[in-house]
């Protein structure tokens, strides 16, 4: 599927913080966001599991080689995001980075890979430690591999 394929099919997020990063994301291709990450922000397309609809969030991403590691914080809250629970059950998702989109495969880190990357993820972005620290669930992390 092309890019405008994809973001005509696009449900946003409802969150109004959601909203608004969507909207300021696809305004200045991902230049101009108010957010703490911003400069690591992409825009993650994942296929509904119940709708099937094309699902659109932004998310923060860190890089790891070629791939892109994204982070199931909800801001510590006690259940996955959405998005997470989408891809776990459909890893194939597209990614919008800046001006570039691409397609990716989605895969859970887990064991001794997870424990490494999350050292490598607190180093990069603290606050993901207190998001743990509210909650009893393990944060997921989920690398994103472009096909």
């Amino acid at each position: 599927m092309t890019l405008t394929e994809i973001e005509a099919q696009a449900v946003d997020n409802a969150q109004p913080w959601a909203r608004k990063h969507i909207e300021q994301y696809l305004r200045s291709n991902g230049m101009e966001v108010d957010h703490p990450l911003a400069d690591s922000l992409i825009l993650l397309y994942t296929r509904g599991r119940k709708s099937g609809n094309i699902r659109r969030v932004p998310v923060a991403a860190h890089r790891d080689g070629a791939d892109l590691i994204v982070i199931g914080s909800k801001g510590g809250a006690p259940e996955h995001p959405a998005w997470f629970v989408n891809l776990r059950d459909e890893p194939q998702v597209w990614v919008r980075q800046k001006s570039e989109f691409f397609e990716a495969r989605a895969s859970i880190l887990h064991g001794e890979e997870y424990e490494q990357m999350w050292v490598r993820v607190i180093e990069w972005a603290a606050g993901f430690q207190q998001y743990q620290d509210r909650t009893k669930r393990q944060i997921p992390l989920v690398r994103l591999r472009r096909v």
